[in-house]
């Protein structure tokens, strides 16, 4: 902590007149990126401890576990993860037992994702320490500061949607 507080600070002190004023470390997309990094570095260590899996390899479990039979496709649109890294997460937790891969009935080339029996005692025991983890980041910031930062991250994502959705509209115009 000492060291990035003085690596911020060597920063700052350098800042030249050329930013006009512009400082990345008050960027909101830049602050919201570095602290997605760095809580999915904290909880990346844990969830390998205790399990075995990546994040992405957890985030594709969860998804699993709240739908129960999903399509590739579903799980980037929840997770917001890229098709690549959910497809190798998903050909990970298959080859470790963990998701079995079903045709779709409904696209013959299409598949379905299914969590095993051994998958779900994996995913049980994680949850535990998700909410752990998610517990002792609420702590540093505190229960009323937290309640509003995830009703806000809720109002971004939805304002984020909206506007993307809006965009593609008017290029197809």
């Amino acid at each position: 902590m000492k060291t990035e507080a003085r690596t911020v600070t060597a920063l700052h002190l350098g800042a030249t007149s050329e930013s006009n004023g512009f400082r990345l470390e008050e960027f909101l997309p830049y602050q919201l990126s570095v602290a997605a990094e760095r809580v999915s570095r904290f909880m990346s260590d844990r969830y390998a401890e205790a399990s075995g899996l990546t994040i992405p390899e957890w985030r594709v479990l969860a998804t699993i576990a709240r739908f129960r039979t999903v399509s590739p496709s579903v799980v980037v649109e929840w997770t917001a993860m890229d098709k690549v890294k959910v497809s190798r997460a998903a050909a990970s937790l298959v080859a470790a037992g963990l998701v079995r891969q079903l045709p779709d009935p409904n696209d013959g080339r299409g598949r379905r994702l299914r969590m095993t029996r051994k998958g779900r005692g994996v995913y049980q025991r994680v949850v535990p320490l998700a909410r752990e983890m998610e517990a002792e980041l609420a702590d540093g910031v505190g229960r009323t500061q937290w309640a509003a930062l995830g009703k806000a991250l809720v109002r971004l994502n939805q304002h984020v949607r909206h506007v993307v959705e809006t965009d593609q509209e008017q290029a197809v115009e």
